[in-house]
């Protein structure tokens, strides 16, 4: 089961970019592809959707490695990320569907959203925080 988390601005719900198809989509095991690029080539690394924890319009991910990943952050820090399930219902009744994701990556190793994420996931060195920009649903 995905993790989420919201807080209230100003009295109100904070819309999220995410939709129920997204959400829906996470509930369902599948790959999740990150793609980064510094001053050279692309890099791709994978993880799994549940993996991802959503906080707001963030997506907070445990790095144990993604060691060239953090190097192109450094560099460039706009990422993009896919993920899908072929058991989620996608446009016109297409069997599976998949988001594109825009963001702005940074590499958190302090604080409170760090904290919370090694107690979930021990495994990690840092966690990559991703501020949504866009997530747009491909099929």
């Amino acid at each position: 089961m995905i993790t989420y988390y919201y807080k209230k601005k100003k009295e109100k719900m904070f819309m999220s970019v995410f939709n129920e198809k997204f959400f829906e989509v996470l509930n369902h095991e599948g790959v999740v592809s990150i793609v980064s690029c510094g001053n050279e080539e692309a890099n791709v690394t994978n993880t799994w959707n549940s993996y991802l924890v959503i906080k707001d319009d963030r997506i907070l991910l445990p790095a144990a490695g993604m060691n060239s990943t953090e190097a192109d952050v450094k560099v460039n820090n706009k990422v993009k990320l896919t993920l899908g399930s072929k058991e989620v219902e996608g446009f016109n009744n297409y069997q599976g569907t998949g988001f594109l994701i825009k963001g702005i990556a940074n590499f958190i190793e302090t604080g409170e959203d760090f904290d919370m994420m090694k107690e979930k996931y021990p495994f990690l060195r840092k966690v990559l925080e991703i501020k949504v920009e866009s997530a747009k649903q491909l099929l």
